[in-house]
């Protein structure tokens, strides 16, 4: 005696996930990514804490000012006068210096983490944007035109990828400066922040373009685009209108791993004092600070450091949801 399966009363879980699934049809693949991202712990609470320091960072003007404290003043009241460390505990952590100040200068340590934040937040987010540029235009080209073009550019990426990174800012540094004063650039921090971006986006766009010519070679095959070009459509139009968009998921994860890359980049340049001059603070030049008094004050180490792994960290695992939403778009 046979069944007839076609009979058989679907259980609730099975209506659900029918249902679930006609509701992820009906959205649209930016809709379906949000919705993926909001039911991710890790990539909610990345984003919370990343909107948390873009916030405290453009309210440092407001905060300090509110505290009553300064990232630029020296404050000898808060300084003992045996070895110039900061009077009190963990490094006279309290109201209203949340973070305790500086050895020997008495300056407010959350004071200058805020600032600090702002310097490296910039450079790291204007470098980011002139590589993806340089990546996303010139990987296009190479994939879309083949041929030339495409073996020239790649022996460029191959070029640009032998220089090891750090070695060469350390030596074009000061030539950089000369170069950028002399086309009218401010000299002082102006000469260096414009200095480190030119560096980094000149030395990091190939790998971006590598990752975008493989996928623009597999999209120039695909028919919309075969479409667009037996209907006239020039190369500038087919780039732009057919096959950027295809690139927005890729474009999206590398800008979500390469912000942090470049944050980290500019810290151990601040550290190694080839990055903005002082007053004016980074993350990396306070960790080079506190290097020195770690035994007496590690409280002065742990600041900056926790700041750093923080933000780079929270980039890493939005990066990592993001990749894993889009991945799973591609895949439905």
């Amino acid at each position: 005696m046979t069944h007839d399966s076609s009979h058989v009363p679907l259980s609730a879980d099975t209506s659900t996930s029918h249902a679930e699934a006609a509701a992820e049809l009906a959205l649209s693949p930016a809709q379906l990514i949000r919705r993926r991202l909001r039911g991710d712990r890790v990539a909610t609470t990345s984003a919370a804490v990343l909107v948390g320091i873009v916030i405290l960072t453009l309210a440092a003007d407001p905060l300090t000012h509110a505290l009553g404290v300064n990232a630029f003043d020296f404050n000898s009241g808060l300084i003992s006068d045996d070895g110039g460390m900061p009077i009190g505990s963990l490094g006279g952590a309290g109201w209203p210096h949340l973070l305790g100040v500086e050895p020997l200068t008495g300056r407010d340590i959350f004071a200058r983490l805020l600032y600090g934040a702002r310097t490296s937040l910039v450079i790291a987010a204007l470098a980011t944007i002139a590589t993806l540029v340089l990546g996303t235009v010139l990987g296009a080209v190479s994939g879309y035109a083949r041929g030339v073009v495409d073996s020239l550019l790649g022996r460029l990426m191959d070029l640009v990828l032998a220089f090891p990174l750090l070695l060469v800012v350390i030596a074009l540094a000061p030539v950089l400066d000369q170069r950028l004063n002399a086309v009218g650039v401010p000299p002082g921090n102006p000469t260096r922040i414009i200095g480190i971006i030119v560096v980094l986006s000149t030395f990091g766009w190939p790998y971006l373009a590598r990752i975008v010519r493989g996928q623009v070679l597999s999209l120039r095959e695909r028919d919309y685009v075969t479409a667009a070009r037996a209907m006239g459509a020039g190369t500038t139009r087919i780039l732009w209108r057919e096959i950027l968009p295809g690139l927005t998921s890729v474009i999206l994860v590398y800008a979500t791993l390469l912000m942090p890359s470049y944050i980290a980049a500019e810290a151990a340049l601040a550290y190694l004092g080839i990055s903005v001059q002082p007053p004016t603070p980074t993350w990396g030049a306070m960790l080079d600070d506190s290097v020195t008094y770690f035994t007496v004050d590690p409280f002065y180490f742990f600041a900056p450091t926790v700041a750093l792994v923080t933000t780079v960290l929270a980039f890493n695992l939005l990066g990592d949801s993001l990749r894993d939403a889009l991945s799973a778009d591609s895949h439905s």
